[in-house]
């Protein structure tokens, strides 16, 4: 899972090649990198509304209680995994037009290793700001694109036409469903689960 990791971060061509190959002999290899690297930015969120907190005003800083935060951090850790089951769902249903014929599986473990990136921009939850947070989700965004169209032809075995197009297609498809998922976490999380906001006293 290590190597994967870096070498994604390095040298992404070379590790779909072997994540492909290694999906051949343990079809479940994915899940400990999916499972271990969503909690990343559910526990940094989590540290930093209630330790850290946000600045409305001047220098007040806005906290949440305990309880709230941690049905936040629960809510962004499970739409995550949902998020790439989707996304291996849609991946899967988008092959047929491109001659390529995955299993549910390999979908689901692709889209967990593209949303590498996602999951280390989770990091800049320990410091809960509106620029930092848009900043990274652009970074993240970027990045994740390229091994999506990167990654794809070599996963897929498909060539290099077939393969753009292919991811293409995935990448209109995924921001979709990023927007939607993250949008209905958070209106679930404010009208359902009504989170518990703590203010300095002086502000009271």
């Amino acid at each position: 899972m290590k190597t994967h990791f870096v070498k994604l971060l390095t040298q992404p061509e070379s590790a779909w090649v072997q994540i492909r190959s290694e999906e051949q002999r343990k079809p479940w290899q994915y899940l400990p990198h999916l499972l271990l690297w969503a909690l990343v930015p559910a526990l940094c969120l989590l540290i930093g509304v209630t330790q850290v907190g946000w600045s409305l005003v001047d220098a007040e800083r806005v906290r949440l209680s305990l309880a709230s935060a941690m049905q936040l951090a629960l809510l962004l850790y499970l739409t995550a995994l949902l998020g790439t089951v989707l996304m291996g769902g849609f991946i899967r249903w988008m092959s047929r037009p491109f001659e390529a014929r995955p299993t549910l599986n390999q979908c689901v473990g692709f889209a967990a290793y593209t949303a590498t990136p996602y999951f280390i921009a989770g990091i800049s939850g320990l410091y809960p700001s509106r620029w930092l947070a848009v900043a990274a989700l652009l970074v993240a965004s970027a990045y994740a694109s390229y091994l999506l169209l990167v990654g794809l032809p070599k996963f897929m075995y498909l060539n290099q036409e077939r393969g753009r197009l292919y991811a293409a297609s995935v990448w209109g498809v995924g921001l979709l469903v990023l927007v939607t998922i993250l949008v209905s976490m958070i209106l679930f999380w404010f009208n359902v689960l009504a989170p518990q906001y703590l203010r300095p006293l002086a502000a009271l």
